[in-house]
């Protein structure tokens, strides 16, 4: 279990640096912008890079294929999830609180006396 926990720690934090950091002297910042397109998205994703990144990690775990599988896996599942717990919360408010007490909504007709 500790070695599992650890690879999951050390797979958020190396996607996680590849994907939105710069790194030290802007490397990983240069090499974002000269990969070829389809890598380049990948190395934007944080959650496509969590499988890159943890195929190897579960290598520390396990030797067997199906388990080594099944372990990267749930290193990338749990380390999307623990990006996911950074992001901001959502807030969901009743609409009379976004808009006030105004009636009309930008998105919807206003109402003509013909509809009344």
């Amino acid at each position: 279990m500790f070695r599992f926990t650890l690879a999951v720690l050390a797979t958020w934090r190396v996607a996680h640096l590849v994907a939105f950091e710069d790194g030290p002297g802007e490397v990983l910042a240069l090499v974002r912008r000269r990969a070829p397109a389809g890598i380049g998205r990948m190395l934007d994703c944080i959650y496509c890079l969590s499988l890159w990144v943890a195929a190897p990690a579960a290598l520390w775990i396990t030797r067997d294929p199906v388990d080594w599988f099944v372990t990267t896996l749930a290193i990338s599942g749990a380390a999307c999830v623990l990006e996911r717990l950074g992001d901001e919360p959502v807030v969901i408010r009743p609409l009379d609180a976004v808009h006030g007490s105004e009636e009309a909504d930008e998105l919807l007709r206003p109402a003509t006396h013909a509809d009344a």
